[in-house]
């Protein structure tokens, strides 16, 4: 039977405190016990249904958690408050002084940051990689890799990583993969394809409010347990603790994620098809054009779609951004970072999202100038947004410099 992943949100029953159809929310840092011998075993970690501190965990946060879990078909998942906040515990709990980790080139900039910058400070070494070929993948590898990580779809060249390939590999070789799966919730089920941690960043489609920031690590009960680990575990330690009212919120925006994805996708197909044909160098995981378009198929729960994200590429930064500020002029979508919110949101990633990645290696990459990120909001009339956005490229000039792009 397929796995189907927003049956298994579904199929998750809370009850409030009295009688609400949402779960209570746990307002409180810290938690009464009756007694002493309760206090010491729930701080052992021998006190089932017992909590503590909310740095630990809070009945808030493993309601989410469990959702999330439920959703990408883990043992348990451990909520933090922000996407970086489940990464880096992640990498830092599976890898210590003289790892290495064989990381997808293409990756949020944050990510690649801690990488290239912070974690050689731990004398964890990381080689960057083209994730769509497994044999470089495969020769990357030393007796000191611990971690295979890419992003399911990439941030921005929507490269797309083969799962079960990867997952071969890293069996082969006795490594964790890990799998950020922030661009395409309920599309692609990377556990279901042989992943063994897969990561979220909330602040994306999962809310789909832009209003809150956080983040998600789906795994094994004992490896959720490790993190947690009051000891040594690197998410206890360090700390990254989302907010019982947040986790309460995005609880409720992820039941509507299955309706918002399915409406994302659709809207996305659409434009990108459009600009497609209109000569635009266009970059959608849907487009038959699309190197991985075959691969991206085989591994979709196909009624959610493609995803939600495409890219085109206008020449130059100068007429990216002219575009961008026109768009937002036209109340097309806003110009701004982040994704997965019901306006269009649009950026020049080599300029803000991707920026810590340096020039020439953006080059080496094909993350060009003119690069434009787009995440595809929720508009009701997609026909419409096109033609006002087909408008704004020939006030412009784009549409009749496409085969000077094409070209280049």
């Amino acid at each position: 039977m397929a796995f189907k992943p927003a049956n298994k949100i579904q199929d998750l029953q809370y009850f409030g405190e009295f009688g609400g159809v949402n779960p209570s929310i746990s307002d409180s840092s810290t938690y009464t016990f009756l007694s002493a011998k309760t206090m010491f075993d729930t701080f052992e970690g021998n006190a089932d249904g017992c909590y503590l501190y909310s740095r630990h965990s809070s009945p808030s946060n493993l309601y989410l958690g469990e959702a999330l879990a439920a959703m990408e078909g883990t043992e348990t998942a451990n909520v933090s408050a922000s996407g970086m906040g489940a990464i880096t515990p992640v990498l830092l709990q599976l890898c210590g002084a003289g790892d290495h980790i064989v990381s997808s080139r293409t990756i949020y900039g944050g990510t690649y940051a801690f990488l290239k910058n912070f974690t050689p400070r731990f004398n964890i070494e990381t080689s960057f990689v083209d994730i769509t070929k497994l044999d470089i993948v495969e020769a990357s590898i030393t007796k000191n890799t611990k971690v295979l990580y890419c992003e399911s779809v990439s941030n921005p060249l929507l490269e797309v990583a083969d799962i079960k390939g990867l997952a071969d590999i890293a069996r082969r070789h006795n490594l964790k993969l890990v799998v950020d799966n922030t661009f395409s919730p309920l599309s692609i089920s990377p556990v279901v394809l042989g992943a063994d941690v897969v990561i979220h960043s909330l602040t994306k489609f999962i809310n789909g409010s832009s209003d809150t920031v956080g983040g998600v690590v789906c795994g094994t009960q004992e490896f959720i347990n490790d993190l947690r680990n009051v000891n040594d575990g690197a998410s206890m330690l360090l700390g990254s603790t989302m907010d019982s009212l947040r986790a309460a919120s995005v609880l409720k925006n992820l039941r509507t994620l299955h309706i918002r994805m399915q409406q994302h996708s659709f809207n996305a197909s659409f434009l990108a098809k459009r600009f497609e044909s209109d000569g635009l160098k266009t970059v959608y995981p849907g487009l038959k054009s699309h190197p991985s378009h075959e691969l991206f198929k085989s591994m979709m729960n196909e009624k959610y779609g493609f995803g939600g994200m495409l890219t085109i590429d206008v020449g130059s930064l100068e007429k990216a951004n002219e575009l961008m500020e026109l768009m937002q002029n036209k109340n097309l979508g806003y110009l701004a970072v982040s994704l997965g919110f019901y306006k269009t949101l649009f950026s020049a990633p080599g300029s803000s999202t991707s920026s810590e990645i340096p020039e020439e290696e953006q080059i080496e990459m094909g993350l060009s100038d003119g690069l434009i990120r787009f995440s595809i909001g929720l508009d009701a009339d997609i026909e419409r947004t096109y033609q006002m956005m087909r408008e704004c490229m020939q006030e412009l000039n784009i549409l009749d410099t496409k085969a000077e792009i094409e070209l280049a």
